[in-house]
């Protein structure tokens, strides 16, 4: 079994691809329904984010994961072939270990990827399109994830692209205490960028579509504004941020062109995105979209402790893959061993049950270890008749 990857990153792919490939939890567990009934595909991950959009494959045969993406969202092929990075095999498990370790985003060492690989493999397990390949790599991965960040100190940089973006307004703008900012969405992204803006001293404003007390989360220190009300709102701040998960634009150039008094700063945290982009040509505003957060991550050389993290993980990985292909040529091992020792049993005559038990091993480790010559090691010997005291007698063998 081979394992593709096909992925779109914010280093090569524009925004205005990434967001045709951008998609909710419920678009994505359709997706890999769609694309695991392609033959020959075994199984299928897809990992959507505001920065990349990457989907796991495996098959038996060569495969184009972009390529199948593209078909299942029914878009056009041909503007994402040059974009597309598709890896195979060993580099692919080498990208997905940096990718949950925060090595492969736009900030560097941020911290809501993780959730986001297991969101990805959660989403497909309950869609039905994973298999042991994928569940045992995006569990490795995870774990070598938890323990880089758990042991690891990456940066001082932002760790999340809400972060980035509270410090970008105060490069621009200067201390927010006392600013007016209004937050367009209560996701986890939106709910996060609030309570840093409040932190900064803002005062702080989220929009709910609906709100009934105790059913729905508001950042302490923030208010609430219902979401069809957010213009009468905005219309009274510095700074507007929109963070939702909306395949349609949250703000139009017209709407916001309609305020008498607009904020000045606007940013677009969302993929797709939330504010159209044709309100940055109105006079006196200033539009950000989380393209120009800059990439945190560029030039950064990957700590040796980090690297042995990775190193460690992959090889349980590939110890388990290992194994697990080994088991497909158990049992025609085990036929032709039979098949061998009953050729030699009227050379046996009338040995005792002992006798032809002694001579059967004999003959089965001989065969064995000459099959095996050139690879075989009296440590791995050693660990074979450990193995094998332990489950007879209870005791393994003590050197």
């Amino acid at each position: 079994m081979n394992l593709f990857l096909s992925g779109l990153e914010h280093s090569l792919a524009p925004i205005n691809l990434r967001e045709k490939l951008s998609f909710t939890k419920t678009q994505t567990g359709d997706l890999v329904r769609k694309i695991l009934s392609f033959p020959p595909i075994s199984g299928c991950v897809l990992l959507s984010t505001c920065n990349r959009t990457e989907l796991y494959v495996t098959s038996e045969e060569e495969q184009d994961p972009g390529k199948l993406l593209c078909e299942a969202a029914k878009v056009p092929y041909a503007p994402y072939q040059a974009a597309f990075v598709t890896l195979s095999n060993d580099e692919a498990v080498q990208h997905l270990m940096e990718v949950a370790a925060g090595l492969r985003s736009r900030i560097w060492g941020e911290d809501q990827i993780l959730a986001q690989v297991k969101g990805a493999i959660t989403l497909a397990r309950e869609a039905g399109t994973t298999d042991g390949l994928l569940e045992t790599l995006f569990r490795s991965a995870i774990a070598a994830g938890k323990e880089v960040r758990t042991h690891v100190h990456l940066t001082a940089v932002p760790a999340s692209a809400a972060r980035a973006a509270v410090e970008l307004l105060k490069q621009k703008n200067g201390p927010l205490t006392g600013q007016k900012a209004l937050v367009i969405g209560n996701g986890e992204m939106g709910r996060l960028s609030a309570s840093l803006l409040y932190q900064e001293g803002c005062q702080v404003s989220v929009t709910l579509r609906t709100y009934h007390h105790g059913e729905t989360i508001v950042p302490p220190g923030c208010g609430v504004v219902p979401y069809d009300e957010r213009f009468l709102h905005m219309n009274q701040c510095d700074i507007l941020l929109s963070a939702t998960t909306s395949p349609h634009y949250t703000v139009t150039r017209e709407a916001f062109a309609a305020l008498s008094s607009p904020p000045r700063v606007v940013i677009d945290l969302a993929i797709p995105r939330d504010i159209q982009p044709e309100v940055s040509t109105l006079p006196g505003v200033t539009l950000f979209n989380i393209d120009d957060l800059g990439d945190f991550a560029q030039h950064r050389t990957i700590p040796p402790e980090v690297t042995a993290i990775l190193d460690t993980h992959k090889e349980n990985f590939y110890r388990w893959l290992h194994y697990k292909e080994c088991m497909s040529s158990v049992d025609s091992l085990k036929q032709a061993l039979m098949e061998r020792l009953f050729t030699q049993q009227e050379l046996m005559g009338d040995l005792s049950a002992a006798e032809v038990v002694e001579i059967a091993v004999d003959k089965t480790v001989d065969l064995l270890v000459s099959g095996l010559a050139d690879r075989i090691t009296s440590e791995n010997l050693a660990k074979c008749e450990s193995k094998i005291r332990l489950h007879t007698t209870g005791r393994p063998v003590i050197s």
